[in-house]
């Protein structure tokens, strides 16, 4: 993968930044207000991510790769992230939209 500019980290952490705690959102989501793909963002977040909330980060289907699972697990229920009678996220109340801040 190309390298991606300075920029482009900083706009993409300031944004993951302001994913509220008990919210979620999606790297699709993320791509989609500051460029790229999902793909990229998930590669920034790997590189880059570990100062913001990357626990808020999740695939489209409500998941993290299995690497995260646990710790991120143990964020959601400290900060109340809707969960699935599963144990999943619950994509519909936990959902955050970058493009709106809702």
């Amino acid at each position: 993968m190309p390298s991606v500019d300075e920029e482009y980290v900083e706009r993409l952490l300031d944004l993951v930044e302001q994913v509220p705690p008990g919210r979620v959102t999606t790297y699709g989501a993320l791509a989609a207000v500051v460029g790229g793909g999902p793909r990229q963002v998930g590669s920034v977040m790997a590189r880059h991510g570990g100062p913001v909330p990357w626990w808020r980060v999740v695939r489209a289907d409500g998941t993290l790769p299995p690497s995260h699972d646990d710790r991120a697990r143990d964020q959601y229920l400290a900060e109340g992230t809707p969960l699935r009678v599963g144990g999943g996220l619950d994509m519909t109340r936990a959902f955050w939209d970058p493009a709106t801040g809702d």
